[in-house]
């Protein structure tokens, strides 16, 4: 019985964490695909001048809107999370536009990672692509500035359960197989707090059953987390993060001199052995 009941509790998973400071390379960027990095953080990775363009076009971007899915703060552009491919796709293209307009004439800091990614996999005979159906093409990213009040401003959650239930007319569910990366470039923080937490914890479908989450996989609650050590990523503009987002994750509290914590987000993951999937 005893034997049983252990066996049932949720597992701890070690965390592997590389910080530094510089450019990103290709090859780590694989080795967080390949579930090698649970977490990748490279300080000063591109431009503070591009950084600091992009939040300023995030604050006049026409197309910024509060989420109204239950997951407090702004954003710019479409996200899969509650919707079918339909609805995804469908959004993805009305906001193309808005997307182009976060970097205007800059050298787009996303679009540039994707592009060295795209080449490198396809010297290993790995194809990159956006995700794709009928309805549209997947955006290079969306762009976020989260705003919740209590002990987060973005609740823990995992990445994979939106994955899986993407539904049966996406290509997205057979990425939940594989590691589920998400990818932030960060383009303004807050003096204090805001920082990444993750921690040592990749939920299966049954703990999140056991959290009403199997949908979503947001929100855990602070006592489900309790038994599992974590880790934060100090973040600042002009900082890239990548991690496995089967772990659980969420924001910390912002406080301090008043500016915004803006990302831009995408995610990418293996379809297939050799097809590597892109979306927001």
């Amino acid at each position: 019985m005893v034997t049983d009941q252990v066996s049932q509790s949720p597992a701890m998973s070690p965390l592997v964490i590389r910080e530094r400071t510089g450019a990103i390379s290709t090859a780590e960027i694989i080795s967080v695909l390949k579930g090698d990095i649970t977490a990748l953080h490279i300080r000063q990775a591109f431009s503070i001048e591009v950084a600091e363009e992009i939040t300023a076009n995030f604050v006049r971007n026409a197309g910024r809107k509060e989420r109204k899915d239950g997951v407090p703060g702004e954003y710019i552009g479409a996200s899969h999370y509650r919707n079918d491919a339909a609805t995804y796709f469908a959004g993805s293209e009305n906001a193309r536009p808005f997307i182009d307009a976060l970097f205007g004439d800059l050298v787009d800091p996303v679009r540039g990672l994707f592009e060295a990614l795209k080449r490198e996999l396809h010297n290993q005979g790995i194809e990159l692509r956006l995700a794709r159906c009928e309805h549209g093409q997947a955006n290079v990213c969306r762009a976020f500035c989260w705003s919740g009040r209590g002990l987060y401003a973005l609740e823990p959650h995992d990445d994979v359960a939106q994955v899986l239930c993407a539904g049966n007319d996406s290509e997205l569910p057979a990425v939940a197989n594989n590691t589920v990366v998400a990818l932030n470039l960060y383009t303004s923080m807050p003096e204090e707090g805001g920082d990444l937490r993750i921690w040592s914890h990749k939920p299966t479908v049954t703990d999140r059953k056991s959290q009403g989450v199997e949908t979503t996989g947001y929100p855990y609650s602070k006592a489900y987390l309790e038994p599992f050590p974590s880790h934060d990523l100090k973040l600042k503009a002009g900082d890239i993060a990548l991690i496995d987002g089967g772990f659980i994750h969420g924001v910390t509290r912002q406080s301090g001199n008043g500016k915004r914590r803006v990302l831009l987000n995408s995610f990418f993951g293996f379809a297939r052995p050799d097809l590597v999937l892109w979306w927001t």
